[in-house]
């Protein structure tokens, strides 16, 4: 697997495990809503974009002493060592998880060439 490029402001932790026939992706986006988060597959590397955004709510006689919280987008991009099935390829998102279920395409048949 490929080092990922992570975004300085807000890094998105993952972990891949991978069977015979597919990987399995799980990402932390706490805070982030469904519809904020995309997933694109291109032959085997995957990219992960999400956007958070928070109330900046500042009330009278209040001044903000730490903000941690982070606001804005950020994105992951990995490759993985085989390509993988777009079609067949699932995405699920639960208690501020991303799950992806990716299984590898087949490479079919080996084809022999003879030798003249």
């Amino acid at each position: 697997m490929l080092p990922a490029q992570d975004n300085e402001l807000a890094s998105m932790k993952i972990d891949v495990t991978e069977s015979e026939g597919a990987y399995s992706v799980k990402a932390e986006l706490p805070g982030v809503e469904k519809k904020d988060i995309d997933v694109q597959i291109d032959g085997r590397v995957v990219s992960i974009n999400a956007k958070v955004e928070r109330n900046k709510e500042e009330k009278e006689g209040e001044r903000v002493i730490r903000r941690e919280r982070y606001s804005g987008t950020f994105s992951r991009s990995f490759a993985l060592g085989a390509e993988v099935d777009e079609a067949s390829a699932k995405a699920e998102y639960k208690d501020g998880v991303l799950s992806l279920s990716l299984p590898k395409k087949s490479t079919g048949d080996r084809k022999r060439l003879s030798v003249e």
